[in-house]
């Protein structure tokens, strides 16, 4: 089988927010998922009679940045209803999100899996009389614990 040496697509991807329905089932799709990110936090140390004056670097805690999700409105009122269960029940809402890459023929490629995953902030969309056919478009701020980076299985 041969290697990938090109880059995927960006276009090509599924969200699962595991919903309360049906865990399988997609909550409409998503236009745009941002801030998959990590950071690790580095501490400087040096002890005081180390013959040279520079520091070591020791790797400690980290930290998942928050993602964003946007869709354009859709009839579901899923997301709304996984924001009202975190006011009421912190914790008991979380969820394990997946984001999977998909390759130019819909076969997955790797996967983002955020683990205990809860909405942090919701934007409705912005309304306007004038206009010519613009979406209305919501956007989802989700906080995660951790996230793990695989091939998709």
């Amino acid at each position: 089988m041969a290697t990938r040496t090109a880059p995927y697509p960006a276009y090509n991807y599924i969200v699962n927010v595991n919903g309360p329905r049906d865990p399988e089932k997609l909550l409409g799709g998503f236009s745009d998922v941002s801030g998959l990110t990590t950071e690790i936090h580095i501490s400087e140390y040096r002890d005081g009679n180390e013959p040279e004056s520079g520091v070591r670097k020791v790797p400690g805690s980290y930290k998942v940045g928050d993602i964003t999700l946007k869709r354009g409105v859709v009839d579901s009122s899923d997301l709304w209803a996984w924001i009202t269960k975190t006011r009421t029940t912190g914790v008991l809402a979380q969820r394990d999100v997946v984001i999977t890459l998909r390759d130019e023929a819909a076969n997955p490629v790797q996967q983002w899996k955020l683990r205990n995953v809860v909405p942090m902030k919701y934007t409705g969309p912005s309304l306007a009389g004038k206009g010519g056919g613009e979406v209305a478009m919501e956007e989802l701020v989700l906080s995660a614990e951790r996230y793990e980076i695989a091939p998709a299985s």
